[in-house]
């Protein structure tokens, strides 16, 4: 329960200036603190008899007292995120388990579906797709559902409970159905948020069979935030099948209304075909990360392949440079020998030195030559 502490009076100036005079001394004053207003996380709380809505209220407490001034009445309370004192008071108020308390605070639960006496705890996992960021939210949101109660704790922006509250009022004959009621048309809100989940992804995975072919560099990033997004997706859905298959097991058992089963399995329809979705998306993105893989590959055997041609008509040139370098080294050796500055050479008083030289220069060229262009180094 919400509780205000009262702030002290403040002294009056007049006063305190007179105390000052008396004493001589002027002391500094400094404001007192004052303690902030503890947050109430009551979204909506409304008291609803025969499936009108007869007030609503903005904290616990007030909800508290007219439900037990109003035998036979409904009380739907809704909170967002809510303290630990405040679910103890509705834990006090209602006779809630403390298993079920405890997992509410803690938040980050599967969907599950649990019964504690003539009260049931549900947790349902809401899904959202948001169209700027390309990417699925998901919210969690758990139920109390007892004989004259309904409890909603929400942790996250989804689902859009008002518009569930609002759909309910408009509708007497169904909300006059009791909790019950309330509950499956929040599960109804539920999985029909899924639809335009599925939608998103499916865009999504077309968008991205076109970045695998058209050669996107970050689509196998892209590919995995999808798959987990995906699998996620899974998580959600999967257990709550199960959750469907357990409350209309027991609908027979606790005297269901045949309407509210009904529309069950309804719901039970839309969640089967969600599923059937995730499977195929799941086989899509397997596909498509391996054709990302063999395009990835086969784009890296033709860089490899061309690295390969460089390499080659590089060694080609390096064989030319090479072949032509040694054509001209052995002039150059021949020529630095006889270039040398001695007095003392056989070859130097020989006159047909010069032309037996030029003649060893050409010879050792021309042969050269051939050697490397026999060897198609040239």
């Amino acid at each position: 329960m919400a509780t205000f502490l009262p702030s002290r009076p403040a002294r009056p100036l007049l006063g305190a200036l007179r105390q000052r005079r008396t004493v001589g001394v002027v002391p500094d004053v400094a404001p007192r603190p004052v303690a902030p207003e503890p947050r109430s996380s009551v979204v909506a709380a409304a008291i609803y008899d025969d499936g009108v809505r007869t007030a609503g209220y903005d904290n616990l407490a007030e909800t508290f007292s007219a439900l037990r001034s109003r035998p036979g009445g409904m009380a739907w309370i809704g909170l967002e995120r809510p303290e630990e004192t405040e679910l103890t008071s509705l834990a006090r108020e209602f006779d809630l388990h403390p298993l079920a308390i405890e997992d509410a605070i803690q938040a980050h639960q599967r969907p599950k579906i649990e019964r504690y006496g003539d009260t049931l705890f549900v947790v349902l996992r809401a899904a959202r797709y948001l169209d700027d960021a390309e990417e699925v939210e998901f919210g969690e949101l758990h139920v109390f559902v007892g004989p004259d109660f309904v409890v909603t704790v929400r942790h996250g922006a989804s689902p859009d409970l008002a518009a569930v509250r609002a759909r309910l009022e408009a509708d007497r004959e169904m909300l006059a159905r009791g909790p019950e009621a309330v509950l499956y048309a929040i599960l109804d809100s539920v999985v029909d948020g899924y639809a335009p989940v599925v939608a998103g992804l499916d865009h999504d995975i077309d968008e991205i069979e076109s970045d695998v072919w058209g050669g996107a560099p970050d689509v196998s990033r892209r590919i995995y935030e999808l798959s987990r997004e995906v699998i996620d997706f899974q998580r959600a859905v999967r257990p709550e099948q199960a959750l469907c298959g357990s409350l209309a097991k027991g609908a027979d058992k606790y005297g269901v209304d045949p309407e509210l089963q009904a529309y069950l399995r309804d719901v039970a329809d839309h969640l089967t075909e969600a599923a059937d979705r995730i499977e195929v998306f799941r086989a899509a993105l397997r596909d498509i990360l391996t054709v990302a893989a063999t395009l990835v590959a086969q784009r890296q055997n033709e860089e490899m392949k061309h690295l390969s041609e460089v390499s080659i008509r590089q060694g080609e040139e390096v064989k030319k440079i090479s072949g032509w370098a040694a054509i001209l080294f052995a002039p150059t050796l021949v020529g630095t020998v006889y270039g040398m500055n001695f007095d003392t050479m056989p070859e130097l008083a020989w006159a047909w030195g010069y032309p037996a030289a030029l003649v060893a220069m050409l010879a050792v060229s021309v042969g050269l030559f051939g050697v490397f262009r026999w060897k198609r180094w040239i």
